[in-house]
């Protein structure tokens, strides 16, 4: 099996034990549809990135190239689905009151809640 392939089948898994875990956000009406893109394709900047979640869409992306090990997968799902549960205008207010991307409130939160990867490591 390719790293690709057994990518996506533990997504699959991690996504749905994480779904179960934290519930369905209150923002959107559906859970996040989940994209297994090659590598960020507009972020140039961050050409190692290896999610986001984008509430436009409600999409929760995986950058499989850039993952190195099941725990960053976890963690990368952990922390995008955060994202999911969380208010899209105020993600916006918080950065145009000034945070940044590592002061962010919701930033902060979605990397503490990392922690929790190993709930999701079976």
């Amino acid at each position: 099996m390719n790293k690709k392939d057994k990518i996506l089948m533990d997504v699959k898994t991690i996504f749905d034990d994480v779904v179960k875990y934290y519930g369905y956000s209150k923002y959107q009406n559906t859970t996040p549809f989940i994209e297994i893109e090659d590598s960020p394709y507009f972020d140039a900047d961050n050409p190692n990135l290896i999610g986001e979640y984008c509430n436009l869409n409600n999409s929760l992306i995986i950058y499989w190239k850039n993952i190195k090990s099941k725990e960053q997968l976890i963690r990368t799902i952990v922390h995008e689905y955060k994202h999911y549960l969380q208010s899209p205008s105020w993600m916006t207010r918080y950065y145009n009151m000034g945070y940044n991307y590592s002061d962010h409130p919701y930033e902060v939160e979605a990397y503490n809640e990392e922690e929790n990867w190993i709930l999701f490591k079976n």
